[in-house]
């Protein structure tokens, strides 16, 4: 290969890393464009850019306690069974450890996961101590301490989240009977409120839908319902009001404690608290938010 041919190809590979925005001096990549809007994402790259680097360094076991109960033992409490993971062979995030625990040391392991992208919500669970989604958590990379999963408290999202109609409704047929139009300025509305992916972490950190998950409808159904709401396509905001509030449990069981936990564990970076402030705003004014 000519001397030409390889200084073309050099050039061209640096000029595509500065196009992307990469710092090619490391060759590492330690810029994110396409994450510059989502300071969680950032965050989870990071993380898992510095998983790698400790992992590749050594062997490293890490021990991963995980809240079990069988059906077959009813009589059993739950309980904490312990496994250790190679993070040298083993995929960066805490979905990945699961699946190898699952693979190669316990074929019993039972839980709930599909997209593994951080789309379908299926993995929610709480993980030491924080409700997120298991494919979009990095494992620490501390060997030291040993990561506990358990359970996230969903309860009856299905059930409360159908209640709230998550469908769009109108009776005017399109002027060119095509498509709904909408403007930009309304379609920025429903930024911060689509992309709700259903996994209830914030329902699970809500003690108000813990003690009242019969009354209150929860963090997620209410974003979804909002949602609805300030879509200027729907011309049924006012019966889904009326429907979110015909008991004033639904949405008034919230009292917003414990610093707005719901929005802080987002695994999405949503605000599930101000949407429930809104709902409330709107219903109080008659008027949007």
């Amino acid at each position: 290969m000519s001397r030409a041919v390889l200084l073309r190809r050099g050039v061209d590979k640096v000029v595509g890393a500065l196009s992307r925005g990469r710092d090619v001096s490391d060759g590492s990549g330690g810029k994110f464009p396409v994450l510059e809007r989502h300071p969680k994402g950032i965050k989870h790259a990071e993380e898992v850019q510095e998983f790698r680097a400790v992992r590749d360094k050594e062997k490293l076991l890490k021990m991963f306690q995980i809240y079990q109960w069988s059906p077959d033992e009813p009589n059993r409490k739950p309980y904490l069974q312990s496994y250790i993971v190679d993070l040298a062979s083993c995929g960066p995030m805490v979905l990945d450890a699961l699946q190898k625990i699952k693979a190669e040391d316990d074929s019993t392991l039972s839980y709930r996961r599909s997209c593994r992208e951080g789309i379908c919500g299926s993995c929610s669970m709480n993980i030491d101590g924080t409700n997120t989604v298991a494919c979009l958590k990095p494992i620490d990379p501390d060997t030291r301490r040993a990561t506990m999963i358990t359970r996230c408290r969903t309860c009856l999202l299905s059930r409360t989240f159908w209640s709230t109609s998550p469908t769009s409704s109108t009776n005017t047929e399109p002027k060119d009977g095509r498509e709904s139009r909408q403007s930009p300025e309304d379609r920025k509305k429903l930024d911060g409120l689509y992309e709700c992916i259903l996994c209830a972490c914030c329902s699970g950190a809500r003690p108000s839908y813990w003690w009242n998950h019969e009354e209150f409808l929860g963090p997620a159904p209410v974003i979804h319902a909002y949602r609805w709401i300030s879509d200027s396509r729907d011309e049924y905001a006012d019966e889904r009001l009326r429907a979110m509030t015909d008991d004033m449990r639904k949405l008034y069981w919230c009292r917003t404690i414990k610093n707005w936990n719901c929005t802080w564990t987002c695994s999405k970076r949503l605000d599930p608290a101000g949407a429930i402030h809104k709902m409330k705003a709107r219903h109080l004014l008659s008027s949007p938010v």
